[in-house]
């Protein structure tokens, strides 16, 4: 008589897949797919000097580049690379920041998280509001085990917003931009 043993392992598969469009809300926010009637707002965020301030990118020249990178951005959710949510407050449609996910790492089950606010809407915890729910959707939807941040070092207020929903600092640097995790 032969004896076989099976071992089961749980194999965590990530899950990304972004259609429908995943809507999440929250107390005050909206969160909701970008669309082309936003682009004189992604021209004014991805234009901003404060808020460029702090991201490795050219400044937005037009209104133009903001709507090609709607149009980049629905692409890459089409194909399931990437997802963008349009921040607006209950009861407006008016964007007045933006989070998303992307970078996949399928085999480690993990992702790259970022978030960006018009100046004039900063500072009243509605940020932490629409990451806390990005970063529940990251872990019950599409079963990230991690999610990584960069911050760049003299970024102090997106430090301590990271390390409010308790992002830990780690040892990997890419310049000035210091990494944080999250791990599920």
């Amino acid at each position: 008589m032969v004896n076989l043993y099976f071992t089961l392992v749980k194999v965590n598969m990530i899950d990304i897949n972004f259609q429908p469009f995943p809507k999440l809300i929250t107390e005050r926010l909206y969160l909701r797919q970008l669309k082309v009637s936003d682009a004189n707002e992604i021209f004014l965020l991805r234009s901003n000097d404060s808020v460029n301030a702090f991201i490795n990118r050219q400044k937005a020249a037009s209104v133009v580049e903001a709507d090609a990178f709607i149009t980049r951005i629905s692409t890459m959710q089409a194909n399931n690379e990437a997802i963008m949510w349009a921040i607006v407050r209950k009861g407006f449609d008016q964007l007045i920041g933006t989070i998303g996910i992307w970078n996949f790492e399928i085999e480690n089950a993990q992702a790259e998280i970022g978030f960006e606010m018009l100046p004039q809407h900063q500072g009243n915890g509605l940020m932490f509001e629409a990451l806390t729910s990005t970063i529940n959707f990251a872990f019950k939807n599409l079963l990230l085990d991690r999610i990584v941040a960069n911050a760049r070092q003299d970024n102090q207020r997106s430090i301590k917003l990271l390390e409010k929903c308790s992002f830990i600092k780690s040892d990997e640097r890419d310049g000035e931009y210091i990494s944080y995790k999250l791990l599920r």
